[in-house]
This record gives C-alpha cells, sequence and structure tokens, in this order.
C-alpha cells in the first residue's frame, strides 16, 4: 500500500512538471541507473566493482554520448560493463523518451498526449502531427544505419582480433560511432584508432556514421526522400552548407598544421596524411574518436579543434555542442548587423528575431560555462596547463569525448564539474535552464504592455 502511494505521488509529481524539467530528470535517472549497474562486480575485468565516482563518470559519459574516461574502456570494463555501456550509450543517443516510446509500441500500450509532447520537445520536432510515425522512422534509421556501419566495420576487426571478438567490437564501435559517443574498446589507454591510421575502410566508415549521426534524423529523411538541393527544408540546407563548411575547414586547418608533425601525421605518405586530417575534422563533430595522438597535436590544431567541438553537430540528432544552426544563426547575425541590415534573409526565407535571439542565448551560456568550468579546473589542477584544461571542458560540453591524457589524473572536484558540463552538453544548456527557471511559466500570465524604450549606447 505504501509503494503505491509512494508511486501515486511521484506520478502526480511528474504531471505538474514542465517538459523541460521531466527530459533533465529522465537523463538523470538514466545515468544513475547506468553508475549502479556499473559498481556491480561483474562489470569489472578484476571483480571488484568500480567506484561510484568512476561508475557515475562513465554513466554520464555513456549517456550524455561524450567518450571521456578516466579508465580505459576496453581493458577495465568485462564484457558485461561493456554491454552496460552500449546500452546506455544507444538509449542517450536516440533518447530515453524515443525507447520508451518503442517500448510502448511494443506493449500495445497507448502513448499520451504528454509523451508526444516530450518527443517533441527531445527531438526538436516542428509539431505534434505524425511525431509518433517520426520516432519509428528514427528507430528505424538508426538500427539499419548502425547494422551497415557494424556488417563493414566486421572486414576490419574480424581478421584482426578473430570471429566473436571483431563481431563484437564492430557493433559497438558502429553504435558508439552513429551515437557520435566516441567511446572505443580498443585497449591501449587512449591509443584508440591510432594503428588504423591509414585504414580505408575504417576511417570512411567511422567518418560516415559520425556525419550521418550528426546532421540530424530530420535532415536525413529530408535527403533521402528528395533528390534535389533546391527541395530541401530551409533547415536542411542550412545544416549541410554548414557541416561541409566545417569539415572542409577542419580538415584544411590540420593538414596545413600538422603537415610536418612526426608524432602526427608527418611520418605519413600524403593520402595518409589527407585521411588522418578528414578524420580529425569529423571526429569534434562530436564523436570523440582519434587516428592520432591529441595531446601530441600543435596549439594551433587544438585550437581549431576546439571551435569545432564548441559548434558540435546539428539539431535532433545525437550530437551535442551548441549545434551548427545556432552557430550559422550567430555568423549571419554578425554580418548582416555589420552590413547594416535589420533582418537575416537567407534563400528566400528571412529568420524570426526569437530564433535568433535563442541561438546567441544558446551560443553565450555555452561559452559562459565553459569558462566558469575552466576555472574551477584551473583552481583545482594548477599542474596542468590552461590550455588543456579548457580543451578538456569545451570536449565534455560539445559530448565529444577528445583529450589529451589528462582525465584520469584530474581531482574529485574536477571530475565532478566534467560530469555537469556532459550534462549539460547533451541535455541542452537551454533546456536545463528552462526547467529550473520557473518565470518560463509565468511571462504568459503578465500583462501584454510594453515599457517605453530605453537609450543605450554601443
Amino acid at each position: 500500500m505504501k509503494l503505491f502511494n509512494i508511486m501515486n505521488k511521484i506520478g502526480v509529481q511528474l504531471k505538474r512538471m514542465t517538459h523541460p524539467q521531466i527530459l533533465v530528470i529522465g537523463f538523470a535517472a538514466l545515468i544513475i541507473t547506468g553508475a549502479l549497474l556499473l559498481m556491480l562486480p561483474i562489470a569489472t575485468t578484476d571483480g571488484q566493482g568500480a567506484s561510484f565516482l568512476t561508475a557515475l563518470f562513465t554513466s554520464t559519459s555513456a549517456v550524455c554520448v561524450t567518450g571521456l574516461v578516466v579508465v580505459d574502456t576496453g581493458t577495465y570494463w568485462a564484457t558485461f560493463g561493456q554491454v552496460v555501456i552500449l546500452l546506455l550509450i544507444q538509449i542517450g543517443g536516440l533518447g530515453f523518451m524515443a525507447m520508451a516510446t518503442m517500448l510502448f509500441l511494443i506493449t500495445g500500450k497507448k502513448i499520451s498526449m504528454k509523451s508526444r509532447m516530450l518527443l517533441k520537445t527531445s527531438f526538436s520536432a516542428d509539431s505534434l502531427e505524425g511525431i509518433i510515425r517520426y520516432v519509428k522512422y528514427v528507430i528505424f534509421f538508426t538500427l539499419v544505419v548502425e547494422a551497415i556501419g557494424a556488417v563493414l566495420l566486421c572486414g576490419v576487426f574480424i581478421p584482426a582480433y578473430g570471429v566473436e571478438r571483431g563481431i563484437f567490437m564492430s557493433v559497438f564501435h558502429a553504435v558508439s560511432a552513429f551515437c557520435n559517443a566516441g567511446f572505443d574498446i580498443m585497449g591501449g589507454g587512449g591509443v584508440g584508432f591510432m594503428p588504423f591510421v591509414t585504414n580505408v575502410l575504417l576511417n570512411l566508415v567511422i567518418v560516415c556514421l559520425i556525419v550521418i549521426g550528426g546532421i540530424g534524423f530530420a535532415v536525413a529523411m529530408d535527403v533521402i526522400s528528395k533528390r534535389k538541393f533546391s527541395q530541401y527544408e530551409f533547415n536542411t540546407k542550412i545544416v549541410l552548407i554548414a557541416t561541409g563548411f566545417l569539415i572542409l575547414f577542419g580538415t584544411v586547418s590540420v593538414f596545413i598544421s600538422e603537415y610536418n608533425n612526426p608524432n602526427t601525421i608527418g611520418d605519413l605518405p600524403f593520402f595518409g596524411k589527407v585521411l588522418a586530417s578528414v578524420f580529425t575534422s569529423v571526429t569534434p563533430r562530436t564523436a570523440g574518436f582519434n587516428t592520432v595522438s591529441i595531446g601530441s597535436l600543435h596549439s594551433f590544431t587544438k585550437m581549431i579543434i576546439m571551435l569545432l567541438m564548441f559548434i558540435g553537430g546539428s539539431p535532433g540528432s545525437t550530437a551535442g555542442g551548441v549545434k551548427t544552426t545556432s552557430f550559422s544563426v550567430f555568423i549571419l547575425a554578425m554580418f548582416r548587423t555589420i552590413q547594416g541590415y535589420d533582418e537575416i534573409r537567407v534563400y528566400q526565407r528571412r529568420i524570426n528575431s526569437s530564433v535568433i535571439k535563442k541561438a546567441m542565448a544558446i551560443t553565450m551560456l555555452g561559452i559562459i560555462w565553459i569558462l566558469t568550468a575552466t576555472t574551477v579546473l584551473y583552481v583545482c589542477e594548477r599542474q596542468i596547463s590552461l590550455g588543456n584544461l579548457m580543451f578538456e571542458v569545451v570536449s565534455a560540453f560539445g559530448t565529444v569525448g577528445l583529450s589529451t591524457g589528462i582525465t584520469s589524473s584530474l581531482s574529485s572536484v574536477s571530475k565532478v564539474v566534467l560530469i555537469l558540463t556532459m550534462f549539460f552538453g547533451r541535455v541542452g544548456i537551454m533546456t536545463v535552464a528552462y526547467a529550473i527557471n520557473r518565470f518560463n511559466e509565468m511571462r504568459n500570465t503578465m500583462g501584454s504592455y510594453k515599457y517605453p524604450d530605453g537609450n543605450l549606447l554601443l
């Protein structure tokens, strides 16, 4: 009877919560559940189970599809632990609401209007119309693309690791790449895919999975259903152009900066340099794999990678960051203001002022949090350079997972800060802000009057 009363009270509280609050709490609950599973003795190779902080950090990194680790995923975690991480990546990449919807559909349960509204918020959909059909497509599309990726990767991993281990590694890395998670089970403490730096099949498959997972499900659906660029939706055009530009910009920057660096691509043949440059350009968007030593990159290259990590992928995708659309609106607004225009017009469309304000808010909130988190880490980790600490924070915020190799040596306080940073980066810093700001519920009750304009010199 007491259990029934408790469940009833929880149900009442959930009904009173806003959509952002439910999304935040849902992701938090999933992270805690994953941490508890990773603390079990069967989760680690030594049979002792992980400490709470190690399990919490790993679970957060998996659910938030980041890839930052404090222990080596391939050697510290047993098969059970790796399977738990894989499931957390899949659920975190699709969103827990999508997985809950799939369970409802399998069991034949009715999906409430509130659940549909949550799905709309979770996937950044335009309307409720066809939202369940859209979720079905997302799940089907994800499984098909991941399956194709896994089959292709078998051609790399089975010859190197045998049939059983090779298949598991192929599935794990296909899911991790599509969900832009950046987790690898290669072993070797951060070596990642460095042994396969010139392997064309692995590089192309991983790059394609990252890009497809990072452009967003709505964009992928639009590209598949239409043949011409002119027929694409406005959002699709902006996402594709921004994605293509950032990949090209990153590739050229890495290639020029690291061309003669013997610790990265300097000793590779020309084609190998190009392949590694493309991979290093794509992976900050926001996958976190590496085929070269991140710690050995030049400072200029790290700066470019931090920019790419901060921007991240696109809305409604498995990627993090402030998103390509926010970055595009931010840049367009800046240039149009310099040119003296009052509004942004692109492809015979006008971008609403509310969208511009939201893009500005997302970008600035991201910058403020990164600076704040970096400051805390700098106070706690004086023995580590400021550049490497900021790289770690930006990687966590962009849910990328690239690291210069300092993650495991950080103090408990710094790890907690990175946990929060990964959480904000995945759920969305604006979503978290909406969840804790009750003003959004009050604004509709305020009068429609307006105050007179105030003169402010800029």
